[in-house]
């Protein structure tokens, strides 16, 4: 469609991983060039460009895990590696055009909403300013890396890096290893560095569900049948879709008790009652983040491999001292410590109307409207922004790529400058969603998660499901907004 008797809308989009590529996309097939997509680093793919260790792999099944617009018949089974994830990510940024789009290796540091002029003025590392009429934010929900605060961890004299930035030029081969953390990086590469180093103590602050989950390769009879019958892809996907779809995380009262025997059948693999009883969590499935391993538990079989469950009191230049007086000799230490993960688009500084600061904004946590917009920030729209953590998150994120792309569309038909989220659609909305939330009793445990934010609400998870999400993102809602002529 594009632009009707205006001047082409400037969109700059920052982030090149799932949201940036997507909406790069779907502005091409609404007719739209002029935009440019930032890219702190220095290739396509977000999380898997800049995240890489020993046994990462996705955790939801990749017939689903990938666009709709270009399923892939390659995966080497449901659930690939990074490089493979990665490479297709590439794949796409090529085949749909998007590579002369983007800039590498920029960091939009603040952005500045214009009354007057009704667009953004981005700000870059550089000190480059970049003019646009829209900005779509893709930094996404894993942004900056968390480092524990734990006495003496400077002091290290060891070698140490976060996981999320393994340092690959580093041989662990017959070294003393320590993993700070047993959630979702710890449970794939602690598997895999058992088979490398010397010994692995694993520190734990508190145990993980971890569920089994159906990952036989596919064999080149399978990809075949995937490369010449489109519907057979179609299908594999659809399969993943009617299997996460009709629970959500409405479902999770009702299924957990099946899904905690679940992780306990495959506990039963640690030979170690002791160990067993460590790795057994006190807070119902679902309290945290539901994790996927075949390979997790079995490791603790592995002699060279010691669970510790005493806090760290603290770190001296070569080794861990926990609060038993315990003392531990470590060559390298991994921190398994994950992302921060409730700051969303404040990671910039973004400055909407009347200078308010989008950290101002969001004093009591992170709140968004359909989890796409926030009041007080005409013509910013977030993917994977508050509240909208499910299932899959690429598809999610189309879902809201494409509201964010139907509403420029909107704004360039009817002539209009901006568009902004009423504050008290925000507030009805964000209530009834916050009632929902509540309703999801596994959340509500007394257990530390990544989804709060520092006043104690819930701002990262959707609690309902994804087809809900797309009706409600596809549903007109015109009234909600405020808008201003050109």
């Amino acid at each position: 469609m594009a632009a009707k008797g205006r001047r082409a809308p400037r969109v700059a989009i920052v982030g090149a991983g799932a949201g940036g590529l997507s909406t790069g996309v779907f502005l091409k097939q609404a007719g739209f060039e002029d935009f440019v997509i930032l890219e702190k680093n220095a290739g396509v793919g977000g999380t898997w460009y800049r995240t890489s260790y020993p046994g990462l792999v996705c955790d939801i099944a990749a017939p689903l895990y990938q666009f709709s617009f270009e399923l892939n018949p390659e995966w080497s089974g449901p659930y690939p590696p990074q490089p493979e994830l990665l490479a297709y990510f590439e794949h796409c940024a090529e085949k749909y055009g998007l590579l002369p789009h983007c800039r590498f290796e920029v960091a939009v540091k603040r952005a500045v909403w214009d009354e007057d002029a009704a667009q953004w003025t981005l700000t870059l590392d550089s000190g480059e300013t970049i003019e646009a009429d829209f900005v779509v934010s893709g930094v996404g929900m894993f942004g900056d890396l968390v480092y524990p605060e734990i006495e003496g961890l400077d002091s290290f004299e060891g070698t140490s890096f976060h996981s999320a930035s393994w340092n690959w030029d580093h041989d662990i081969t017959g070294e003393t290893v320590g993993v700070i953390g047993s959630a979702a990086s710890a449970i794939q590469f602690v598997p895999e560095i058992v088979k490398q180093a010397g010994q692995v103590h694993l520190f734990q602050r508190s145990p993980n569900w971890v569920t089994p989950k159906e990952d036989t390769p596919y064999n080149e009879e399978q990809r075949e049948i995937f490369r010449s019958d489109p519907e057979a892809l179609q299908a594999a996907r659809d399969e993943i879709w009617n299997l996460l779809d009709p629970g959500g995380a409405g479902a999770f009262p009702l299924i957990h008790t099946a899904m905690e025997e679940a992780c306990r059948q495959s506990m039963e693999v640690v030979e170690d009652p002791e160990v067993r009883a460590k790795l057994l969590p006190d807070y119902p499935w679902g309290g945290k983040r539901p994790l996927l391993s075949n390979h997790y538990y079995p490791a603790f079989n592995s002699p060279n491999l010691e669970l510790v469950t005493e806090g760290i009191e603290r770190i001296t230049p070569t080794s861990v001292v926990t609060v038993d007086g315990s003392e531990r000799r470590i060559d390298t230490l991994v921190l398994a410590t994950g992302y921060e993960t409730t700051k969303f688009a404040s990671v910039i500084d973004f400055v909407g109307r009347g200078g308010q600061a989008i950290d101002d904004a969001w004093s009591d946590g992170a709140q968004a409207y359909k989890g796409v917009m926030t009041a007080g920030f005409p013509n910013l729209f977030m993917l994977y922004g508050p509240n909208t953590n499910g299932d899959s998150l690429i598809t999610t994120i189309e879902f809201e790529a494409q509201y964010a792309v139907r509403q420029i569309q909107r704004l360039v038909d009817e002539n209009l400058a901006w568009i902004d989220v009423k504050p008290e659609a925000m507030e009805a909305y964000n209530e009834a969603l916050q009632k929902d939330i509540a309703a999801v009793t596994p959340w509500q445990s007394e257990v530390k998660d990544y989804y709060r934010s520092g006043t104690g609400r819930i701002v990262t998870q959707w609690p309902r499901r994804m087809s809900q999400l797309r009706e409600m993102l596809e549903t007109p809602d015109l009234d909600d907004y405020e808008t201003a002529p050109s």
